[in-house]
């Protein structure tokens, strides 16, 4: 990014839920710790650049301890000969005794207060990702918390460019047309504007693309509905437009936005005890009779308490080798008794060999148990909350929070039909039968317990007949895990795209779940693969003139 082409700001963003937990632990071990240490690692190599190129760095890669990393920056700048002005936010970890972690999520004025002072590095704690954005632009353009319209816009562009090169390519439902065939897709570049719009595009020569739909893409990634709620705006995500401006550049405007929340989230991780997992291998005849000789066999060994049997059907009929003939059951246990769930779970598992379904074999050796992490989130009011901006020169500035703010509105759908109720339509005149992905696009993710599921139709046609097909009730036709999890639906018309969040798909969290797909990334593809009546008028989608499968303006 800094060899590439022009640059003003070069972000970085290094906390999920689950690193805040990773982060926790290591603090554990050491109270000096905290910090993305590889943060460190990297700026090693790049910072004598940036400061020669005039290129500053936001970064909220201080975690649990900004104030050890920005000591470690320093530190880092000594030892290669350089001068560094580091500034950095502190504030969002509260003091929750009976939590491992507790950090609100801050906002970008903050990061703004810094840069001011002439930081040349800013590094935070929790923040939302699009703070890291945002608070460049305030620093650049002057912005007030008061200029609703163009702090959302930014936060649009904040939470294009968050997880890197998904908005390029990455993870990207049609990635056999991108023009390398998604082998490797260059980093994004937000250029931020006055009045809060936005281009996104990539450094020239870098791999990937960008399009009406790779950006489609990333801006359905990890939301709600259409109130998109921060700490210094909420953004209305169904008022953001997208236009194809040019080769690899999306123009993104529109964008409206109302004051924040009196609260600010809360991310909460506990330990919640430990866990263990054994694979046993079903080959050939009488699958489901093995697996029901195993799971009574473990749970009278062990005893039942914890105990979770998957078994998936991984096995063909009639196959000719012994993989493509074999299934999988997955036994898990979690427990706080460590020793219970360690080697006196997994060496039980072992030591049925000799004694089980005939052809019993496992995937790995008796291990031990691993402590696992419990991710919740809850509120707190923004007055309650000391952000504050530690300048270069380390005079700590305190930021206010916003003068006015409102309750959040409750969830609304746009109008369409009321899916919860409705029965599922029929796709109108003749049909075929196809993956649902020859029409659409999808990609998905985990908030906490939660999934999010957006679905986007590549054409004006194809999007009528999808707001109407893709109900809640027919997503729990194709998808049956979400029948029983209460499901709600958005549209978002000027995407072309419908949103679902499932509550509970993901349990307690990433850091406690044992599904396949822990973080519900694929839930978006599995989707898709489900064969479904189509529309015989609507065809295959196809590549339109806004490059990879864009339409043009959206």
């Amino acid at each position: 990014m800094l060899d590439g082409g022009e640059l003003d700001v070069l972000t970085g963003d290094y906390l999920a839920e689950l690193t805040m937990l990773i982060l926790g632990r290591d603090r554990l071990r050491d109270p000096g710790l905290g910090y993305a240490k590889t943060f460190l690692r990297q700026l090693e190599g790049c910072l004598g650049t940036a400061l020669d190129r005039g290129v500053r760095i936001v970064a909220n890669a201080g975690g649990l301890h900004p104030a050890g990393l920005a000591a470690a920056i320093g530190a880092l700048a000594d030892r290669l000969g350089l001068t560094v002005r580091v500034g950095h936010v502190e504030g969002d970890a509260l003091p929750r005794p009976d939590a491992l972690t507790a950090n609100a999520y801050l906002g970008a004025f903050g990061i703004a207060a810094c840069l001011d002072a002439g930081a040349d590095v800013v590094v935070t704690g929790r923040v939302t990702d699009a703070s890291l954005a945002v608070g460049p632009a305030i620093a650049r353009f002057g912005w007030r918390p008061d200029d609703l319209d163009a702090l959302a816009g930014a936060t649009v562009a904040g939470h294009l460019i968050e997880c890197g090169a998904q908005v390029t390519g990455g993870n990207f439902s049609f990635f056999t047309e991108l023009p390398d065939g998604g082998h490797r897709p260059g980093f994004p570049i937000a250029e931020i504007h006055p009045d809060g719009s936005s281009v996104l595009t990539k450094h020239p020569g870098t791999g990937g693309a960008v399009t009406v739909e790779t950006v489609t893409a990333q801006l359905l990634y990890e939301v709600a509905g259409p109130d998109y709620l921060g700490p210094d705006v909420v953004t209305r995500l169904d008022t953001v437009r997208l236009r194809q401006d040019g080769p690899d550049r999306v123009r993104v405007d529109g964008v409206r936005g109302t004051p924040p929340p009196a609260t600010l989230k809360v991310g909460v991780n506990n330990l919640g005890g430990f866990r263990n997992s054994m694979t046993f291998v079903l080959c050939g005849l009488d699958i489901p009779a093995k697996a029901a000789l195993v799971r009574g066999q473990v749970e009278a060994a062990v005893g039942a308490e914890g105990l979770e049997f998957t078994l998936a059907r991984t096995d063909h009929p009639d196959a000719a080798d012994t993989e493509t003939a074999s299934a999988l059951l997955h036994v898990h246990l979690r427990d706080g008794d460590r020793a219970r769930a360690g080697r006196a779970f997994s060496a039980a598992a072992v030591e049925l060999a000799l004694a089980s379904y005939p052809g019993c074999t496992l995937t790995t050796l008796p291990g031990d148990a691993t402590p696992y992490g419990v991710f919740t989130a809850d509120a707190v009011p923004q007055a309650d909350v000391p952000h504050v901006a530690v300048l270069p020169d380390g005079t700590r500035l305190a930021v206010p929070p916003p003068s006015r703010t409102v309750a959040p509105a409750a969830e609304r759908t746009p109008a369409g039909p009321e899916p919860a109720r409705a029965a599922p339509a029929r796709a109108p005149g003749p049909t075929r039968r196809g993956p649902l992905g020859e029409l659409v696009g999808a990609r998905s993710g985990d908030k906490g317990g939660d999934a999010n599921l957006g679905v986007w139709a590549r054409t004006d046609a194809t999007w009528g007949w999808l707001r109407e097909w893709l109900t809640v009730a027919r997503l729990a036709e194709l998808l049956p895990e979400t029948a029983s999890l209460s499901v709600t639906r958005y549209e978002l018309p000027r995407l072309r795209a419908v949103n679902f969040v499932i509550r509970g798909l993901l349990g307690a969290g990433v850091a406690a779940s044992h599904r396949f797909d822990p973080q519900a990334k694929a839930l978006g593809e599995l989707l898709r693969s489900r064969v479904v009546d189509l529309p015989a008028a609507l065809g295959t989608a196809a590549a339109g003139p806004g490059g990879p499968a864009g339409e043009g303006d959206r």
